[in-house]
């Protein structure tokens, strides 16, 4: 599925999907009780994300304390901020993968599967990620960092600098490469 595909599922299919789930809730449950449910998960959903978002930040603090790149942390803030997201926007589904996304242990098993999926993508040449010159890393030269090298995306690359050399990336890839001293 291409992405216009997945955009048109994302902001046509599934609010209609969960219309018709809330319709159907509300003939079942009745208008106030249906209501009140949409209430509370968005009460409850807001509780839970402030709760488990600071819990992430200390996590991400304590890891920046011992000197530690907070690689856990930054996916556990991104998969909150997306599940807090999903809560406050009203229907059933976006309820369920937004508290998905806030419980530690359904979070751990999304992280899972989306980092394997990359990771099967990047063996199959559906994205390629390129870096070249010594001390390449991610991060290597960039603000705040010891390396005395300075790195720059070339063309082709979002962020490229002006007079940057066409560079050697195709579709799907990204290239850094030093620039000239």
């Amino acid at each position: 599925m291409g992405l216009l595909g997945r955009l048109a599922f994302l902001f046509v299919i599934v609010p209609v999907i969960e219309l018709m789930i809330l319709i159907e809730l509300g003939r079942v449950l009745g208008l106030f009780p249906t209501l009140l449910l949409i209430l509370l998960t968005g009460a409850g959903g807001a509780i839970l994300t402030r709760l488990e978002g600071l819990r992430v930040f200390f996590q991400f603090r304590q890891s920046i304390a011992q000197a530690q790149i907070p690689g856990q942390a930054i996916l556990d803030g991104v998969s909150v901020l997306i599940g807090g997201a999903f809560l406050i926007t009203p229907g059933v589904l976006t309820d369920v993968l937004g508290f998905s996304l806030l419980l530690p242990p359904s979070r751990r098993w999304i992280q899972r599967r989306l980092r394997s999926r990359l990771e099967q993508k990047i063996k199959d040449g559906s994205i390629h990620v390129v870096s070249m010159g010594p001390g390449h890393g991610f991060g290597a030269g960039f603000s705040g960092s010891t390396s005395s090298n300075s790195w720059t995306p070339k063309a082709g690359n979002p962020g490229a600098q002006e007079g940057a050399q066409p560079s050697r990336a195709s579709k799907n890839e990204i290239i850094f490469e030093p620039e000239d001293q």
